[in-house]
């Protein structure tokens, strides 16, 4: 039989079938005995072929060839990735300039990462409603800096239900991974437009304005105007794994266009003489912050650490 992934426990995988019964699954010993580099070799979105159980359950033993999928760093296993999805349309990062702060840092290496997979990429501004005219200030400057560079960009307030129509129009009839740091309102923003959902959802820590993890597990949920959105529990940091270092230019749209001036063909953008990314930062055609993300991920590239 074969079935797409809707839930993922961990130990446990919840298929789907074209007659929409839910099937308990269990992965064949055979997943873990082969190369496979990843915290769970298989993730929600993925089609899988099984076979059922006297008991009800059922064997997962294929993997059906991926159409793409977006991956990070492990954080607990460094040379290790962790699939977030598989098989989609869409991401959309929803990010908090406060309660909690969702780093540049973060959201480029998001970024980079869904040009690296070929998905588009969404960037979901949430909490309007609780933010003051000088962070809204700050907020528009950063929507205003990726619109810029092509990405959709949205600000809405999950809570209060403002500005998510446009939103909602623009995920139907596609299968979407929504993901953030925690806290950021991800389980929220899937009650707003998915309220049969039912996501789970905690306050903020107000010691360390910083997120509580409220999802512990990858879930998808049909949406009514058609496609699926992806739950996925939420991340404090975005380690990219398997970036050359001469690729990681090419996920960052500016400086692969202004890398074609530069003087040597493989320049790295870092120290090189007549480097035009280099010469571009100084004139503040491409922004520091974005500089300085591309920076950090070549570090990554070069130490192999989770950052």
């Amino acid at each position: 039989m074969i079935g797409l992934v809707v839930k993922n426990t961990g130990s446990w995988y919840q298929v789907k079938t074209d007659t929409g019964d839910v099937v308990e699954c269990k992965i064949k010993g055979i997943f873990r005995l082969k190369d496979i580099k990843s915290t769970n070799p298989i993730a929600v979105g993925d089609m899988v072929h099984f076979d059922m159980n006297q008991d009800g359950t059922a064997m997962i033993h294929t993997i059906c060839d991926r159409r793409n999928y977006i991956v990070r760093r492990s954080s607990n296993l460094s040379k290790q990735s962790h699939i977030l999805a598989s098989n989609l349309d869409l991401v959309a990062l929803v990010v908090t300039i406060n309660y909690p702060e969702t780093s540049t840092v973060f959201i480029d290496r998001f970024l980079a990462t869904a040009e690296a997979y070929r998905i588009p990429a969404y960037v979901v501004f949430n909490k309007i409603d609780r933010f003051d005219a000088l962070q809204l200030e700050q907020l528009n400057q950063l929507q205003k800096l990726y619109d810029s560079l092509g990405y959709p960009t949205y600000q809405i307030s999950a809570l209060q239900s403002i500005n998510i129509d446009a939103l909602m129009n623009d995920l139907a009839g596609k299968t979407t991974l929504i993901s953030g740091n925690s806290g950021v309102g991800k389980s929220t923003l899937i009650n707003a437009i998915a309220p049969e959902s039912l996501a789970r959802t905690a306050a903020i820590s107000d010691y360390h304005n910083k997120g509580m993890h409220t999802t512990t597990f990858s879930e998808m949920f049909a949406l009514k105007t058609g496609g699926y959105i992806i739950d996925t529990p939420g991340v404090k940091g975005f380690g990219t794994i398997d970036m050359e270092t001469t690729e990681v230019g090419h996920y960052f749209k500016e400086i692969f266009a202004y890398s074609s001036k530069c003087k040597f063909g493989n320049c790295s953008h870092i120290h090189e003489p007549d480097c035009a990314v280099v010469k571009a930062v100084n004139e503040k055609l491409i922004s520091s912050t974005r500089y300085q993300s591309y920076l950090s991920i070549l570090k990554d590239c070069d130490e192999g650490k989770y950052r």
